[in-house]
């Protein structure tokens, strides 16, 4: 019997994430260009440039996620494979709960459609959410380097 590789080894085999050197400075500055987005996302938001806020909100998403492969010694080449990290190495041993997962996958899909659809316009609504998961995502992927003994 064939064992079928799950979505993680699959990154993995395919050079998707790769590892590097454990970089906790590499992990500080990726938190500080999540913030930074962030702040992108608010502007954006107030000046109700609605589709550039929520790709903001996902860009922030994605940078903190990314700080916890820096400081893990992981470098990703798909924003795909980010969400299967997190997946494998937090979610499923029970560090990090499910629901950021979801989140993290639906605004990268989301980003994905605002990014490259001719017909897909974001919302005020979509947008204030948007931010609003952003930085409750940065805030909890900054809590889970605490937790791993980053000085974030």
């Amino acid at each position: 019997m064939v064992r079928k590789l799950n979505e993680f080894e699959n990154c993995i085999n395919k050079g998707l994430l790769r590892k590097i050197p454990v970089s906790e400075e590499k992990a500080k500055g990726s938190i500080k260009t999540a913030e930074r987005w962030l702040g992108e996302a608010e502007k954006s938001l107030k000046f109700l440039i609605y589709n550039s806020s929520v790709l903001c909100s996902y860009l922030s998403m994605f940078h903190s996620a990314r700080a916890i492969l820096f400081y893990d010694g992981y470098r990703e080449k798909s924003h795909y494979c980010v969400a299967r990290y997190l997946e494998e190495k937090y979610t499923k041993k029970g560090l990090l709960e499910t629901k950021w997962i979801d989140l993290l996958d639906y605004y990268r899909d989301l980003r994905h459609a605002n990014q490259y659809s001719i017909e897909s316009f974001a919302t005020k609504e979509e947008a204030e959410n948007a931010l609003d998961t952003a930085k409750k995502f940065l805030e909890r992927m900054k809590k889970l380097l605490k937790e791993k003994g980053a000085k974030i």
